[in-house]
């Protein structure tokens, strides 16, 4: 049976490295194909750099993260801040998806602070059935059947709360989702700080510009993923490792997708 082919569809260029990247670091590890997919170029997430200049940037940014587990790297032509659910973007991302052919999707909830994130979400429900239609996008080829689709992990409550269905222990690949992070420079020591209103705090030097980075990951994620998902940690490895876990990615199944069944989980997510 070939390898499994995961695509993780995020808003902007770092989404994907930010809530997936240990684990797709392990995937990397086992021989799996990934591709990280940006639905919008970044053009606006800056205080002082936009428009070409940033996309540029915001390119490089991504690939050099990508590259560094090799990973692919899709990044679509649309600006952030405007993505809407569109058909035309909707029959952009059914080519994306059908050209790769995925078993699995991670991406946003539909509940979500971010427009884009939102949006994001809501194309790839919409496009997750017509992904085996074969009129639809007709130049491409359907698939057989949909991926299984997967939600990743989110604080928000309202209208509801994440559900989680899988807890992966990260701890192993941990610092190399800090670096996959680190490539991002506009967006982890530029943007976000300047949003905060920490940028005076970003060290200059880079060994400590790394670590201040790793410590501010843990600041933000509090209480720590792990924690969240502590039960579901326990139920997958044990008392003792589950126990013990620092730093884990946890998602929600989509039922837009296939079903994640015993069969489908070793495949995926064997020895994780």
């Amino acid at each position: 049976m070939p390898k499994p082919r995961i695509m993780i569809v995020g808003a902007h260029p770092d989404d994907c490295e930010f809530r997936c990247g240990g684990v797709s670091a392990l995937w990397r590890g086992r021989g799996f194909d990934v591709g990280f997919v940006s639905l919008t170029n970044g053009q606006s997430g800056h205080h002082e750099q936009g428009g070409a200049v940033l996309v540029q940037r915001r390119m490089h940014e991504a690939h050099a993260a990508a590259g560094l587990i090799g990973a692919q790297c899709f990044i679509l032509p649309l600006p952030d801040g405007h993505l809407e659910p569109t058909l035309e973007n909707r029959l952009m991302l059914i080519r994306l998806i059908r050209s790769y052919a995925p078993d699995l999707i991670l991406t946003n909830r539909p509940n979500d602070y971010h427009p884009d994130h939102r949006y994001t979400a809501q194309l790839v429900q919409d496009a997750a059935f017509s992904l085996t239609v074969p009129h639809i996008a007709a130049e491409t080829t359907a698939l057989r059947r949909v991926p299984v689709i997967l939600y990743w992990w989110d604080y928000f409550q309202k209208p509801a709360p994440f559900q989680v269905d899988l807890a992966i222990d990260v701890d192993a690949t941990f610092d190399t989702k800090i670096a996959m992070l680190d490539k991002h420079e506009s967006q982890m020591y530029e943007w976000l700080p300047w949003l905060e209103g920490t940028l005076d705090q970003v060290p200059r030097d880079h060994r400590k510009r790394r670590a201040w980075l790793k410590e501010g990951y843990a600041t933000i994620h509090t209480p720590s993923i792990a924690d969240c998902c502590r039960a579901k940690l326990i139920e997958r490895y044990g008392q003792t490792r589950g126990g013990n876990v620092r730093e884990a990615e946890a998602f929600e199944m989509c039922e837009y997708g296939a079903k994640l069944d015993a069969a489908q989980l070793r495949r995926l997510f064997a020895d994780m």
